[in-house]
């Protein structure tokens, strides 16, 4: 799980709880170095953080918007000596946290995306299918619960949701079935509406389980995913000094498409147009690592089959300003305002 010149230097905290995806070359694109600061910006249950630690005499800050990821870090903070600070926050307040806790700039920036395995296996969190609990699916504190969004959103607005965020061929028929259900009882349980999914969504054995999409789709909604990566991504841009990197291991087509347009972009070369006035234009900010996503081997695939949808994608930062602007990089789909109003980030179970 570590890389860098130092693969035997102790990692504070012990060993890690699991092997997070893509660890080594993540590390070894970030080209760790001593005196190095380093942000894990989903520090999960630790894996990245300890890999950074254990590839050089750096300083890392991880956050995390779930707050029992928190506090299951404190171990590890108490055995990093000084090196590891971890903050409670979300990716769009990465640029904040970044300058409070480090300054002006740091040296790499590392995501590993969606939802962890510790979350899917707590049924109270209300993430899968596997489990009957309550539907709360929140990766944070506050905020509506799925149960909340189900119960407010209107047939069409679900149905966006389900298609864009699921890619869910019947999401349609989907949000018809929740919305006839719903008029005879709440939904408040990841058992009632896997069984609603189920009946319009035909299983078959060699695919996903009927409620997958709907159940990606809903989690990916209310914890404001997609915008968060985008605010993310820009504000790694802006928090990185010139020859910074930033890895993103994705494991979502959504969430890859949104890391490789944004890449892509921001190391784009443009030339002026011919059939306009000249203009100046931006430099690019980034430098691409890799042109095509680096993809998990079979041998890590075959010991963690989480493994298997993920993909790297990482560059380099260089000396020309921070680009403005990431709304182009996000899918157009009801908010969590459209379906509560302007205070609907105010709520809270």
């Amino acid at each position: 799980m570590t890389a860098g010149r130092d693969s035997t230097r102790a990692v504070a905290g012990g060993l890690a709880r699991h092997i997070p995806v893509l660890a080594r070359p993540a590390v070894e694109f970030l080209s760790v170095r001593d005196r190095g600061i380093y942000i894990d910006a989903t520090f999960g249950a630790g894996g990245y953080s300890r890999a950074l630690l254990a590839a050089a005499d750096c300083r890392v800050i991880a956050i995390d918007r779930d707050p029992a990821a928190i506090a299951r870090g404190a171990e590890l903070v108490a055995g990093a000596a000084s090196r590891l600070t971890l903050i409670e926050d979300k990716f769009s307040n990465l640029g904040t946290v970044g300058r409070r806790a480090a300054g002006e700039a740091v040296d790499g920036v590392v995501f590993d995306l969606g939802v962890s395995s510790m979350q899917l296996d707590e049924p109270e969190r209300g993430f899968s299918f596997r489990h009957d609990g309550p539907l709360d699916m929140r990766m944070g504190g506050s905020g509506p619960t799925a149960a909340e969004v189900i119960a407010s959103a209107s047939e069409r607005q679900l149905a966006a949701i389900i298609a864009t965020l699921g890619e869910e061929r019947r999401a349609r028929a989907v949000a018809r079935a929740i919305a006839a259900a719903r008029e005879l009882a709440p939904i408040q349980t990841t058992r009632v509406l896997a069984e609603v999914a189920t009946r319009v969504v035909p299983a078959r054995a060699d695919t996903i389980h009927p409620a997958t999409r709907t159940f990606q789709a809903l989690r990916i909604f209310v914890n404001d995913e997609l915008p968060e990566l985008a605010a993310g991504l820009a504000a790694a841009e802006q928090l990185l000094k010139p020859g910074g990197r930033v890895v993103v291991v994705a494991f979502h087509s959504l969430e890859d498409r949104i890391v490789k347009s944004f890449l892509a972009e921001r190391s784009r070369q443009r030339a002026p147009s011919r059939h306009l006035p000249p203009t100046v234009q931006p430099a690019p900010s980034f430098r691409l690592l890799t042109k095509r996503p680096l993809l998990p081997d079979a041998a890590e695939v075959g010991t963690n089959p989480r493994a298997r949808s993920a993909k790297l994608r990482a560059a380099e930062r260089t000396e020309a300003p921070a680009i403005a602007g990431t709304a182009d990089f996000v899918p157009p789909l009801p908010s969590l305002r459209d379906v509560f109003g302007r205070h609907a980030s105010d709520r809270s179970r």
